[in-house]
C-alpha cells in the first residue's frame, strides 16, 4: 500500500506542475477541461521524467497521421503517452501480482506493463481503420460533386474546398483544409500530398496523383473523375462483401464458444436435478 500511495502521490504532483505552467500568467482565460487538454496534461506529466527523448518509430508517425492527429498530440506525446500507459499498467499489476496465486504474479507484471505500452497503437489502429472506412464511403459523391464543380469552372484545388463543405466525413475535413492551405499560399502539390497521407487508402491516393499530374501536364479532369468515381464504388462494394463473408465465421465461432456451452450446461443441469430427484446416488 505504501508503494501505491508513492506512485499516487508522485503522479499527483505532476500533473498539478503540468497544470500550473498551462494555466500561468499571462493567460486570462483557463482552459477547459477537454479530452484534448486531459491526454496534453498525461503526456507532459510523463515528460518530464525524460521519455519524451526517446526516438518515435517511423511507423507510429504514420499511424498518427492516419488517424487524424487525435487530441492534437503529435508523435513525441503519443511516445510519451505510450510510456506512461506502461507504466501505469506496471504499477497496476505489481498491486495485481501480490493476490494471484504461485507464480503468476510474476507474469503479469511485466505482461501488464507491455499490454499498456501497445494498447494505444491498437486504439490508433482502430481509428484510423474508421477514418479509412468513412473516406472510402463518401469518396464516389465527393469525386462526381468534383467533376460537376471542376466542370461549371472553378479551379481543382478551389472546387475541393467547395465540395468539402458539402460533405461532414473525414475525407471532406482534408479536403477543406487543403484548400485552405492552398488560400495561404502552400504550393497545390505539397496540399494535394498531405490529403493522401492522412488519408492513406487506394482510392484517395490515385485521385491525389491524378490531379497532380493534371496540374503539370494541362490535361483535362473530367474522365478520371468519373473512372474514378466508378472504381471507388466498386471498391466500396467489395468492402462491403468482404465484410459480409468475414461475418458468417464470426458467427459461428460465437455459437461455438458461447451458445453452446451454454445449452449444454442447461441439459446437465436439468439432468442433474432429474438424477438428484429420483435417488441415484447425486445428492450429497
Amino acid at each position: 500500500m505504501s508503494v501505491a500511495a508513492a506512485w499516487s502521490a508522485a503522479a499527483a504532483a505532476l500533473l498539478a506542475l503540468c497544470a500550473a505552467d498551462l494555466v500561468a500568467p499571462p493567460r486570462i482565460r483557463l482552459p477547459s477541461l477537454t479530452p484534448g487538454l486531459l491526454l496534453r496534461l498525461a503526456t507532459r506529466a510523463v515528460s518530464l521524467v525524460g521519455t519524451d527523448r526517446l526516438a518515435p518509430p517511423r511507423s507510429l508517425a504514420e499511424r498518427v497521421v492516419a488517424a487524424g492527429s487525435p487530441g492534437g498530440l503529435c508523435v513525441r506525446d503519443w511516445t510519451a503517452l505510450k510510456c506512461g500507459a506502461a507504466i501505469v499498467a506496471l504499477v497496476a499489476g505489481g498491486l495485481a501480482s501480490g493476490s494471484l496465486p504461485g507464480r503468476l504474479g510474476v507474469l503479469v507484471v511485466p505482461a501488464a506493463a507491455a499490454a499498456g505500452f501497445v494498447l494505444p497503437d491498437f486504439w490508433l489502429a482502430r481509428t484510423a481503420r474508421a477514418r479509412a472506412d468513412a473516406a472510402m464511403r463518401e469518396l464516389p459523391g465527393m469525386l462526381d460533386l468534383l467533376r460537376v464543380t471542376i466542370a461549371a469552372g472553378r479551379s481543382p484545388l478551389a472546387a475541393m474546398g467547395l465540395v468539402g463543405e458539402r460533405f461532414d466525413g473525414p475525407l471532406a475535413a482534408e479536403w477543406r483544409a487543403a484548400a485552405a492551405q492552398v488560400a495561404l499560399g502552400v504550393p497545390g502539390g505539397v496540399a494535394l500530398e498531405t490529403v493522401g497521407r492522412r488519408v492513406p487508402i487506394a482510392g484517395v491516393r490515385a485521385f491525389v496523383d491524378t490531379l497532380v499530374f493534371a496540374g503539370q501536364a494541362g490535361v483535362s479532369l473530367t474522365d478520371a473523375l468519373v473512372e474514378q468515381a466508378a472504381a471507388a464504388r466498386h471498391e466500396h462494394r467489395r468492402q462491403i462483401r468482404e465484410r459480409a463473408a468475414r461475418a458468417g465465421p464470426k458467427m459461428q465461432l460465437v455459437v461455438a464458444l458461447v451458445l453452446v456451452p451454454s445449452v449444454m450446461l442447461t441439459l446437465a443441469a436439468v439432468l442433474a436435478a432429474e438424477f438428484t430427484t429420483m435417488g441415484t446416488g447425486f445428492d450429497y
